[in-house]
């Protein structure tokens, strides 16, 4: 499955870039999110309950944020299993200044396995895409008119 969207932020890159890689941020925005625990550097353990139309679950797994650019881009990779099925992927994060505020663009890209993966490629896409509208509008709340100094 891959993904791509576009977000913008009324905030500049260094503050959008510090609250898309602070995991208590991150967990508090994510649909589902159970919490973000540190394991390593940069790398965090997830657990998360999702579906995908009537298939529901909770998955754990790694996320660990690689390639740290700030304020301008990373890359973050996810691998989860959970009673329905598995997940695993990479995103990749641009972000750039957009007058007064930034622009966020993601490309990812997802395997899945199991009863998850039988609902088919165009509920996945669209859950994917609801989930992360709901995190970026989250995010955008959090951010706006913030500094890199508030986020």
């Amino acid at each position: 499955m891959l993904f791509k969207s576009r977000h913008e932020f009324a905030a500049p890159p260094e503050a959008v870039f510090d609250a898309m890689t602070d995991p208590g941020v991150v967990a508090a925005c994510l649909p589902g999110c159970e919490g973000l625990d540190p394991v390593g550097e940069n790398r965090y353990e997830a657990t998360l309950t999702a579906g995908v139309a009537a298939i529901k679950g909770r998955f754990r797994g790694t996320v660990e944020l690689c390639d740290l650019q700030r304020p301008s881009s990373y890359a973050l990779r996810v691998n989860g299993r959970g009673t329905i099925g598995f997940a695993k992927g990479e995103a990749r994060i641009a972000i750039e200044a957009q007058g007064n505020g930034s622009l966020v663009s993601v490309e990812a890209k997802a395997q899945v396995g199991g009863a998850v993966a039988r609902v088919g490629q165009r509920l996945l896409t669209g859950t994917a895409k609801t989930m992360a509208d709901k995190f970026f509008a989250a995010l955008r709340e959090r951010t706006a008119g913030r500094t890199s100094d508030a986020a």
